[in-house]
């Protein structure tokens, strides 16, 4: 009779621990769930910063291809794309692989997509791949006579032709020279200069 007892009150601990150990699994469930989905600005940095250094990494050897032919240093062609692509997240860079807002010009016979910008429904080139915006990129710089004065700066002299891009019209934005700057110091992109 005393080995029932035993056992019944055996089982009662097991089952009351068992409940118990339930409890306490579906807690950790829901804690570490709620703690996964919150987001600190610091994450959203390191997550900004990590597509940025993807982007470096997928697209440096284009720039630095395009750097030896064409004398465009790489550091800026890179922080260009990192701009006007959203590092390739951007509308233009997803939809028409365009990672440098060029927009169709009347010379331009290419494919072309439409896209707000400084107007609305404005014409940007249209490419097959982000390569060809790359080299077309580079192209666009060497045969306009708007950017000559760039190719007499020393191509190790990034600061000059961000300032050079920013005055011969690449970009509206007032603060463009120093947002490229900005991305060159900050991923260390003038070891592409080389």
């Amino acid at each position: 009779m005393n080995n029932i007892i035993f056992n019944e009150e055996y089982f009662f601990i097991i089952f009351m621990l068992n409940k118990v150990m339930k409890k306490i699994f579906v807690l950790i469930i829901i804690f570490t769930s709620s703690c996964s989905s919150l987001k600190t600005i610091s994450d959203v940095e390191n997550t900004v910063e990590q597509k940025i250094n993807f982007y470096v990494k997928k697209y440096a050897p284009a720039a630095t291809k395009n750097m030896r032919f064409f004398k465009i240093p790489a550091s800026i062609t890179l922080a260009q794309g990192i701009l006007e692509s959203g590092y390739g997240e951007g509308t233009l860079a997803k939809k028409a692989n365009n990672h440098f807002g060029i927009k169709c010009h009347k010379e331009w016979k290419g494919k072309s997509i439409t896209h707000d910008d400084d107007e609305k429904d404005e014409c940007f080139r249209s490419y097959k791949n982000p390569l060809k915006s790359y080299r077309d990129h580079s192209l666009f710089l060497v045969d306009r006579d708007r950017y000559s004065s760039l190719f007499t700066l020393n191509r190790k002299d990034y600061k000059g032709w961000a300032v050079g891009l920013k005055a011969a019209g690449y970009a509206t934005d007032p603060k463009y020279a120093d947002k490229l700057i900005s991305l060159i110091e900050r991923f260390n992109l003038t070891r592409f200069d080389e």
